[in-house]
């Protein structure tokens, strides 16, 4: 059985990396995860603060790992909507897919400030917590 492929993403805040990973994912018929619905289901109210962000990330990753990897194991492509945009996130990345020989792929999302300012605006309107 072939192994599924990962996709996931790079770019500044606001460049289009949430809605690029839907789009994505329907043209390669794969499935979606998104850190942010993960962790507002997890750990509502609960993250405050950047550090917070990081402290319950951080707990997220080793379960999303296993279940990407069976995924990936079963022949499922998996678009990532996490961040990907240190070298550190990176190397995670990559590290659960050399683990088991799959394929990735990272798409860059080049985007001007202002457009990315202009994005996290309405994000704030339209997602105000």
């Amino acid at each position: 059985m072939q192994l599924g492929k990962l996709i996931y993403f790079c770019g500044k805040m606001g460049a289009g990396k949430s809605t690029e990973s839907k789009k994505v994912a329907v043209s390669i018929n794969g499935v979606l995860i998104s850190e942010d619905d993960w962790l507002s289901a997890l750990y509502p109210e609960q993250i405050l603060s950047f550090d917070d962000y990081i402290q319950y990330s951080n707990l997220l990753k080793p379960l999303i790992k296993t279940h990407v990897q069976h995924l990936l194991r079963i022949g499922t492509n998996v678009v990532l909507d996490f961040p990907a945009n240190t070298k550190k996130q990176r190397q995670w990345f990559k590290q659960l897919t050399t683990e088991i020989s799959a394929d990735s792929e990272l798409i860059y999302l080049e985007a001007e400030n202002e457009l990315c300012l202009t994005h996290i605006a309405q994000r704030r309107i339209e997602q105000p917590s």
